[in-house]
């Protein structure tokens, strides 16, 4: 009873200090969403602004290029999708409506034995349960109409967040390490470098996996398309596949299910069975080739609890909590397991003499 005991309270602890620091991210989601992004990208960013640097590169030059890079290429991205889809959309809605009215008229057909108002009440519902769902994991609490202007403010407010972690990040990791107590700063240092080298690693793992998704299932369209006249949107088909990589395990299944859904809108279903085999391929070499070999590598967490916290963070906080819940538990297992394998006692952080001497405040001078 005595270790039940103390083994409770002290998880009575942990889960409320874990609820009141969920409670406050919620909260402050439109400040949390960007900042948690702009880590994502310094992650990404900041061994290449380092690597030019190293090469000769003035540091202002270099922050430069990366910033502009990013800018440049989300707006590159946003671009194509806009002008691809408004050319394509029309026909897409077309399209969509004439494969409706072939299946209500195969559906009163059929032996079941369905009228009309019947097929309209569960498509209605199946529609209507489709945007609920979408939007109680887009919105999450935001208002439809400020939505513009909360994505304009995230979006700036990441990039400022990015510009100052490339140019001073670790000025700004050694003030966070100095508001902790002289003996914990070693432990902080270590387990924090750890977590900045898991969290790296992830996001370029990440990138070259969600890019061979996306080439694999866009080159598959792509060929479809050229055996059974045409195939629209491949390149948006591409780029979601691309961004929805990034959620592990769900991603990949939403983003290819659009794909078939478009292949079965416009070729049928032959092709659509096709598309769905194409996908199905590049999923299976994903998850039991290159999520087993490079982001099990990179995150040192089992499957099991990534598929765990990709639901959990889905349930949560919605798509946001879906994208971090995977690398935030990879940088949390990290650094747990290097503060509790004692490591940085025998063998600190060389980075810790930079911030081991006490926050000295200045006297003010006596005046008279």
């Amino acid at each position: 009873m005595r270790i039940a005991a103390a083994w409770s309270w002290r998880i009575l602890v942990v889960a409320a200090v874990v609820a009141l620091v969920g409670f406050v991210i919620v909260q402050l989601r439109l400040v949390a969403i960007p900042f948690f992004v702009a880590l994502l990208l310094a992650a990404l960013l900041v061994p290449f602004s380092n690597w030019l640097q190293r090469h000769g590169w003035p540091k202002w030059l270099a922050v430069a290029v990366n910033e502009l890079a990013v800018i440049a290429v989300v707006a590159g991205l946003i671009t194509v999708v806009v002008i691809q889809v408004r050319s394509g959309f029309p026909d897409l809605q077309k399209q969509t409506l004439a494969k409706y009215e072939e299946l209500k008229d195969f559906l009163l057909a059929s032996p079941l034995h369905l009228t009309e108002t019947d097929i309209e009440n569960y498509f209605d519902g199946l529609v209507t349960s489709i945007s609920e769902d979408t939007s109680a994991l887009v919105e999450q609490g935001f208002d439809l109409a400020s939505l513009g202007g909360h994505i304009l403010a995230g979006t700036l407010l990441a990039l400022f967040v990015t510009l100052f972690i490339l140019i001073d990040g670790r000025g700004i990791w050694n003030w966070v390490v100095k508001v902790f107590p002289m003996r914990a700063r070693p432990a902080i240092i270590g387990a924090g470098e750890a977590g900045w080298l898991t969290l790296s690693t992830f996001v370029r793992v990440q990138i070259f996996v969600a890019a061979i998704d996306a080439v694999g299932i866009g080159l598959g369209a792509f060929i479809l398309g050229l055996f059974y006249g045409g195939f629209p949107l491949v390149i948006p088909i591409a780029i979601a596949v691309f961004l929805a990589s990034f959620i592990p395990v769900v991603g990949a299944v939403v983003s290819g299910g659009l794909a078939v859904f478009v292949a079965l809108v416009y070729l049928g279903p032959v092709p659509a069975l096709i598309m769905l085999g194409i996908v199905i391929l590049v999923q299976q070499l994903e998850g039991h080739v290159l999520q087993p070999l490079l982001v099990g590598a990179a995150v040192k967490v089992h499957p099991v609890a990534v598929v765990l916290a990709v639901a959990t963070g889905g349930f949560v906080a919605g798509i946001p909590g879906a994208l971090f819940a995977v690398p935030l538990v990879a940088v949390l297992n990290v650094m747990i397991g290097y503060i509790g394998r004692g490591e940085w006692r025998t063998n600190p952080h060389p980075s810790v003499a930079d911030v081991t001497s006490p926050i000295v405040v200045p006297r003010r001078r006596r005046e008279g």
